[in-house]
């Protein structure tokens, strides 16, 4: 397979932004009386914005209505990263090393807003040909609407294109679009087994992702094995 394109997923793993996002919708639903609990953040990742501030509205049980309560959580990420944006060691590197032999996208759950204000902020905006928010499909992660709409904007076949993810739901995502995954699992919520089974190779940092391993996973080479 020729590769065509890459695909990057934005939080957790070219920012570390999952308790970031965790701590921000946790405030919001302890001040205007939710019900937090535990399991949360995790039954929230990949939900687009419209999905996640309805779940705190219907299961969480915070009052104000889902648009309120997106608008109140993108907020005080902005403030946060605008403060200090909690980039990945080698995130930009590793971008920057892809980009050089391929078009890069974007598929993130992300708010458009933050994703924007992300990008601006590191100076990844000028690596990347087409950027997607959930908020912008139909479905979030792990459906793979996000995905589909990436390869859209870039003009690309899903099947020649190479995505890069941390997260569970992420992976499922990006496998149901057709694509070969390489994961670089998030360490504080890590992928189940059954998603890291299901991608094509697995590394364990940024300053693995390299040419060389997107190449090999798409001739179905093994000596970058995914590894649960």
């Amino acid at each position: 397979m020729t590769v065509d394109a890459v695909v990057f997923d934005l939080d957790g793993l070219l920012l570390d932004t999952e308790q970031l996002w965790d701590s921000a919708r946790e405030a919001l639903a302890r001040e205007r009386g939710g019900r937090w609990h535990a399991g949360a953040q995790r039954d929230m990742m990949g939900m687009s914005s419209l999905e996640w501030s309805r779940y705190m509205h219907d299961m969480i049980g915070v009052a104000d209505p889902p648009d309120e309560i997106s608008r109140a959580v993108v907020e005080r990420m902005g403030t946060l990263y605008r403060e200090r944006l909690p980039i990945v060691a080698g995130a930009v590197e590793a971008v920057e090393r892809l980009a050089a032999y391929w078009p890069l996208a974007l598929a993130s759950s992300s708010n458009r807003p933050l994703i924007d204000l992300a990008l601006e902020l590191s100076g990844m905006n000028r690596f990347f040909a087409a950027t997607v928010s959930s908020e912008e499909v139909p479905r979030g992660k792990p459906a793979p609407d996000v995905y589909l709409e990436a390869a859209r904007r870039l003009g690309a076949d899903p099947a020649r294109i190479v995505a890069v993810e941390d997260s569970h739901n992420g992976i499922l995502s990006a496998k149901g679009a057709d694509m070969r995954v390489i994961a670089v699992p998030n360490a504080q919520f890590s992928p189940g087994a059954d998603a890291l089974a299901r991608a094509d190779a697995v590394v364990n940092s940024l300053s693995e992702l390299t040419p060389a391993v997107v190449a090999g996973v798409a001739a179905g080479d093994m000596s970058h094995p995914a590894r649960p």
